[in-house]
């Protein structure tokens, strides 16, 4: 299957897809200006009614499906053997919190195992893992030097060879989770038409300011959105800390991929054309500390932004082939175009303002679009959540996260502008933990 799903990418070429990309959307957005102030118009609203009414119908479904899982496996069931994975670099402030935290779960000792691979630490880390290492038996560490290459992709990959559990969660270093959340996970590990599962991304400390309380919801969104997108026939996806594979299937994918600078996303495209389905699930979930800081955050969607859009290039021509269904293809489409063409396609609107001296004409579709995530937005904060509390859906904290959420209309015309006009050096640019403290 590697081989396979390797032949379908096209990895080679992707400033010249991501120039004709960002050439098209903005035209997109710019020619509806020849056509008039009225008549200009009409593309807008008919994209509003295709674009729109399906990320509506998504949101319906995704609030009446199933998200919970609530039941454990009998007594004498049979579980599967799980291996956790952690890639660490510069981690001394959370890693030893993260141990004991897998330590503390209600999973038989003889059917879970950690895995650290410390990616060459400059700080304590490594004498944080040695200390744990003599007295949690569970606890496997590898060390690599910090130039091996492949980012957190290679980390994890360097593991691989040498596990034997019939799942894998991966998680950062700064992940809590509750002690029985494996065996409230029997079902799905034991349902064999699931490849991969992907827990909520819970954030602790949300009400330290504006910005943490806007990603909390942020993250509640996503998974609201991802919920419906599944119950209507549409695409489950990866999200980096708190998801679990089975080792079997992504060795038939090839592992991880270390051309790209997000690992989850780019798998998540590759179980998908391997016909494997993923899961996400409401609760129970993963805990992970906020970004504190705007600049942080800045780089962070830089790169999800760019692993994102990277992925359309390198799958595109798959994803169009007889491998997807027409739903999945149709809800793949819908996505790409509000996520990445509407953001391009604004800038382009702005320019034939200028140009044409007139006033802009993607409002009916950008209206509707924000429209559509202030709803989301107010109910994910309302649903019965677990782990840390999530902000209270009062109306300025709606306002303040849906304001928030439109730095992706900056952050995805310059990632897209700068992938089509800079040849890219993969690195780890990952996020610095604190060490908050966590509720689960």
């Amino acid at each position: 299957m590697a081989s396979v799903i390797d032949d379908l990418a096209w990895s080679d070429g992707r400033r010249r897809k991501a120039l004709i990309v960002v050439l098209a959307c903005l035209w997109a957005g710019a020619a509806p200006h020849c056509l008039g102030p009225v008549r200009g118009l009409l593309p807008a609203f008919g994209l509003t009614l295709m674009l729109g009414g399906y990320g509506f119908s998504t949101l319906r479904r995704g609030r009446s499906s199933a998200a919970a899982v609530s039941s454990a496996p009998p007594a004498d069931a049979v579980v599967p053997a799980i291996d956790v994975l952690v890639a660490a670099r510069d981690e001394e402030q959370v890693i030893a919190r993260l141990v004991q935290a897998i330590a503390g779960l209600e999973y038989p000792a003889d059917r879970l195992k950690l895995w650290v691979m410390d990616d060459g630490s400059d700080d304590r880390t490594p004498e944080i893992l040695n200390q744990l290492s003599a007295t949690h038996s569970f606890l496997q560490v590898r060390r690599r030097p910090r130039n091996a290459g492949g980012g957190k992709s290679g980390a994890l990959n360097a593991l691989l060879p040498q596990l034997q559990g019939d799942w894998l969660l991966v998680l950062d270093a700064d992940a809590a989770l509750t002690p029985d959340v494996l065996l409230r996970l029997q079902p799905q590990l034991n349902d064999s038409a699931l490849g991969a599962v992907q827990l909520r991304k819970a954030v602790v400390g949300a009400d330290s300011n504006w910005l943490t309380r806007s990603q909390a919801l942020e993250m509640a969104f996503d998974a609201e959105m991802q919920l419906g997108r599944i119950a209507q026939g549409g695409i489950g996806e990866l999200r980096g800390n708190g998801q679990l594979i089975r080792r079997q299937v992504l060795l038939d994918c090839g592992g991880f991929n270390e051309d790209t600078v997000t690992d989850d996303l780019d798998l998540s495209f590759r179980l998908l054309l391997a016909g494997q389905q993923v899961s996400v699930l409401w609760n129970p979930v993963v805990d992970e500390e906020p970004v504190m800081r705007w600049g942080a955050l800045w780089r962070q969607r830089q790169r999800w932004a760019e692993g994102g859009l990277q992925r359309f290039l390198d799958y595109w021509p798959a994803l169009f082939s007889d491998r997807l269904s027409g739903r999945q293809q149709r809800d793949l489409i819908v996505f790409f175009l509000l996520q990445y063409g509407l953001p391009l396609a604004t800038v382009g609107d702005v320019f034939g303002m200028i140009w044409w001296r007139q006033w802009p004409l993607l409002w009916p579709l950008s209206v509707s679009t924000l429209s559509l995530s202030a709803l989301a937005l107010w109910r994910s904060g309302r649903r019965h959540s677990e782990g840390p509390e999530l902000p209270k859906a009062t109306g300025w904290n709606l306002l303040v996260a849906n304001t928030y959420l439109i730095h992706w209309f900056l952050v995805i015309p310059w990632v897209a502008v700068r992938m089509a006009l800079r040849p890219k050096r993969l690195v780890w640019a990952k996020t610095v933990h604190a060490g908050l403290s966590v509720s689960s």
